[in-house]
């Protein structure tokens, strides 16, 4: 007998027909002899629309309560998944996250879980009973409901999993597993049978949706088996796992882009001590994220200084250095938010010499000029323009032949 958790998003569970669905997956899972926890999102749509009544009371909700409103969404998808099981025949206990000891922080809107009492739910798998639990929520120490922020039951799957030490952690999405780059960019994109789990975050982290970011950590740093399947057709999915000897063979498991991008350069610098913190600095504080940088070689006492943020912090970060440019005499603040960010990650580049090489010859041959680089062991990203998104992915997809079975 095996322990699997089962969570299903709110596209998963959008209406009472595919909360039916969900039902019978869960009685697939329970005739294959093994035990169930199952883990919902609100239903599709509901989470948006308790926002947007806590705005219509509210312009900026106190974020206390606004946790309190939006964790209801998922009570009425636990309670209903827990009916349709029941009509079938099939016993099932319904719990929110605070009824199964989900502890979490005190930071409302984007908690984060502390520890999690599995006794409850062991309680009622040995009495032959499916659990379902609420996703994306839980208490802090005080008792107050805290949620997880946006993903967050992806998270909730992964820790109750890694709380009971289950055999693996299925993630059903409305795709059937992980692909070596989207289908709808490269249409030869090919499924991945399995891909570890720090290529999976990666991927995450570098625009890939299929998994949120801080489940697949949460499954890395407890070594949990997640295997990511479709809600409405049947195949093995992709397992994310521990990367394994074989593994090396591969040399670029998938190609990951993101849109949201936008560039900032402060040209004509000085260059002395300091300068990158007195640039970041005042950008970190008003709680903007700074992904790539590039400093340049020096010239003359100055440096052009560039560096990357999310594009709906362009406007912002692009005040903010000008007003710092002005003050440090530079030459110029330029900004372009018409860029993407383009990444090839494989656990095999670490053994596998001349990845760089091919990635920037393909490129050439296209015509596409690569503006920022950046590498770490098991990726490469490059920043171009954004026209050339398409051409890119599909150009790097066919020099890695990606297309074709391992």
């Amino acid at each position: 007998m095996a322990l699997i958790v089962q969570k299903f998003g709110g596209t998963s569970v959008g209406s009472p027909e595919r909360i039916r669905n969900v039902a019978n997956k869960v009685l697939a899972e329970m005739a294959k002899g093994n035990q169930v926890v199952v883990v919902v999102s609100a239903m599709s749509g509901e989470t948006d629309r308790l926002i947007k009544l806590a705005r219509e009371m509210h312009a900026r909700p106190p974020e206390r309560e606004l946790d309190m409103l939006i964790s209801t969404g998922e009570q009425v998808t636990i309670a209903l998944l827990a009916m349709g099981l029941e009509s079938l025949g099939q016993p099932a206990r319904s719990y929110t996250g605070g009824q199964v000891a989900i502890q979490t922080d005190s930071v409302h809107t984007k908690a984060r879980i502390v520890s999690i009492d599995e006794h409850r739910i062991r309680e009622d798998l040995a009495a032959g009973r499916v659990v379902v639990v609420a996703g994306f929520q839980g208490v802090d120490a005080a008792g107050n409901i805290t949620t997880l922020g946006r993903g967050g039951s992806d998270t909730t799957a992964v820790a109750i999993a890694a709380a009971l030490k289950a055999d693996e952690c299925h993630i059903y999405t409305d795709v059937d597993g992980v692909y070596t780059t989207d289908p709808r960019i490269e249409p030869r994109a090919r499924r991945l049978d399995r891909i570890t789990f720090e290529e999976m975050l990666e991927m995450a982290s570098l625009g890939a949706k299929v998994l949120q970011t801080r489940s697949v950590e949460f499954a890395g740093k407890y070594n949990v088996p997640v295997r990511v399947l479709s809600s409405f057709a049947e195949g093995p999915g992709t397992l994310v796992t521990c990367e394994e000897a074989a593994m090396e063979e591969a040399k670029v498991s998938g190609i990951a882009f993101n849109r949201n991008e936008a560039k900032i350069t402060i040209v004509g610098v000085p260059d002395r001590p300091g300068i990158a913190h007195s640039i970041l600095g005042a950008v970190s504080a008003a709680s903007i994220n700074v992904d790539m940088i590039i400093q340049n070689v020096s010239e003359h006492g100055k440096t052009d200084f560039t560096f990357t943020v999310e594009r709906n912090d362009f406007d912002k970060a692009l005040e903010i250095v000008q007003k710092i440019g002005r003050e440090l005499d530079a030459e110029a603040v330029q900004g372009d938010n018409r860029i993407v960010k383009i990444s090839i990650v494989g656990v095999g580049m670490r053994s596998h010499a001349g990845i760089a090489a091919t990635m920037f010859e393909t490129l050439a041959r296209e015509n596409i000029n690569i503006q920022m680089i950046s590498t770490s062991e098991i990726k490469i990203s490059v920043v171009v323009d954004e026209k050339y998104l398409e051409l890119a992915v599909r150009a790097l997809h066919e020099a890695f032949g990606l297309d074709k079975a391992a």
